[in-house]
């Protein structure tokens, strides 16, 4: 009894090894994008937490701001050099 030798048909070669990438590709893939995702968010959480610190460095500049342009700061001031003030010529722009 003679074994029956199996050939590939046109393209059946190409189909497997096709197949055999796609099952090794795709798993690859995935692992990249979720670690770039990853790597994506650490980056963001880093950014986030640098505005938030400034955003306080803001907030306490802003109360200087606020204590130094006090009437009461202004009228200590003007005493210490001996000026004298005239209320219409302080001004504190604020930008938002």
């Amino acid at each position: 009894m003679r074994k029956k030798h199996y050939r590939f048909l046109k393209g059946e070669k190409f189909m497997y090894f096709l197949i055999l990438m796609l099952i090794v590709a795709i798993p690859t893939v995935n692992v990249f994008s979720k670690a770039l995702l990853s790597e994506t968010n650490i980056e963001n959480e880093k950014l986030q937490n640098k505005i938030n610190k400034q955003e306080g460095t803001n907030e306490s500049l802003e109360m200087q701001i606020d204590e130094l342009v006090s009437m009461e700061n202004i009228q200590k001031i003007a005493k210490e050099y001996g000026l004298s003030f005239r209320s219409d010529n302080i001004i504190k722009t604020e930008e938002d």
